[in-house]
């Protein structure tokens, strides 16, 4: 399975870069929502390429260790550890971060009212639309998988490639479901992370050669399709599934080869990435309205950079103190955890 069982520092990496890109993007988006003077042209073109790939890859990395955990758990409590880890802080997030952003609306770029925060289980908002897409992710290959094996999973990265490039045929009612079309755009990432870890070594990756080649691939492609052919991430099709693939390969590549010599504060970063997730929009827009209302500061570079440090640094202070003090039920279900004590009581007797 590529070794991804007894190394997975990489994948760290690759997640402190995808989380990386999700604070640049939104917090970059949020400026010029409220206004700040951006460089149009240079923030037009780093959201398109960014969004190209950088949700993809997060799909992608989730479905890596999808297999091992399935063998390992069986359906049902797989499903269940994800209602604690993904339907839970999805709620409860959604909820908080929703709450305090109608109570401030009259400061901040939106609108948001207390029913479109309540309406989160079948019309998700903000960041949150991913842990939403991702369950149903999870909860569609699950149960593909209880009913088959993993000699299905060439055949079933056919079905989703399909399904992403030809939704269009199905019938109507499908294609104007909201659960629907998150399926039809992620799954294939998703089960590309199956396949990768089923089918490929990570260290056929981890060399200059192969970042090399990806690299330049990237670039590439990335030129054409933003600059040549003037295409936007919006514009799905083979082209655009072609430079989501590449982006997300020369992603895993780097960050093997770069795992070769450990840097802490990527390791860090990768960590925290769900709670930087979940807390980001919230530390981002903060700064903003500090700077702008209270401080009159409309300096673009000032803003991005600010927003950037606060956006990644407060929820890895955040989730570091809950750790420390042992503050429960902040990014996962109280279910979860009395499950692990419950378990370790009986290990014990």
């Amino acid at each position: 399975m590529g070794n991804l069982q007894t190394r997975t520092s990489w994948v760290d990496y690759a997640k402190a870069i995808g989380i990386i890109l999700v604070v640049y993007g939104h917090v970059a988006r949020g400026l010029f929502n409220a206004g700040i003077d951006v460089p149009i042209t240079f923030y037009q073109l780093t959201d398109s390429i960014i969004y190209s790939f950088h949700m993809p890859l997060f799909f992608f990395l989730s479905g890596l260790f999808f297999y091992s955990s399935f063998s390992k758990k069986g359906p049902a409590k797989l499903i269940n550890s994800k209602i604690d880890t993904i339907v839970y802080p999805y709620i409860l997030w959604s909820i908080f971060q929703g709450s305090i952003e109608s109570f401030l609306a009259t400061y901040t770029n939106g609108t948001v009212t207390i029913n479109e925060v309540l309406a989160l289980l079948w019309s998700p908002r903000a960041q949150f639309w991913f842990l939403y897409a991702l369950f149903i992710c999870f909860l569609f290959i699950t149960i593909i998988y209880t009913f088959t094996n993993k000699k299905i999973t060439l055949f079933l990265l056919v079905i989703a490639t399909s399904l992403y490039l030809h939704a269009h045929f199905l019938p109507d009612f499908l294609s104007s479901n909201l659960q629907f079309t998150f399926l039809k755009r992620n799954l294939i990432f998703f089960v590309l992370g199956i396949t990768f870890a089923l089918y490929l070594k990570i260290q056929w990756f981890d060399n200059i050669y192969a970042v090399s080649i990806l690299g330049l691939s990237f670039v590439g492609l990335q030129y054409l399709f933003h600059i040549v052919y003037d295409l936007s991430f919006v514009d799905h099709g083979y082209f655009l599934l072609l430079v989501s693939i590449v982006s997300i390969l020369f992603i895993v590549s780097l960050c093997a080869w770069i795992s070769k010599r450990e840097n802490k504060l990527l390791i860090q970063v990768g960590y925290a990435s769900m709670a930087i997730y979940l807390m980001h929009i919230l530390a981002g827009s903060g700064v903003r309205v500090v700077l702008k209302s209270i401080l009159n500061i409309d300096n673009f570079i000032a803003h991005l950079i600010l927003g950037l440090i606060a956006a990644i640094l407060f929820p890895m202070i955040a989730l570091s103190i809950c750790n420390k003090y042992q503050v429960p039920y902040v990014f996962s279900a109280p279910i979860s955890n009395l499950w692990q004590t419950n378990t370790l009581i009986k290990n014990k007797a």
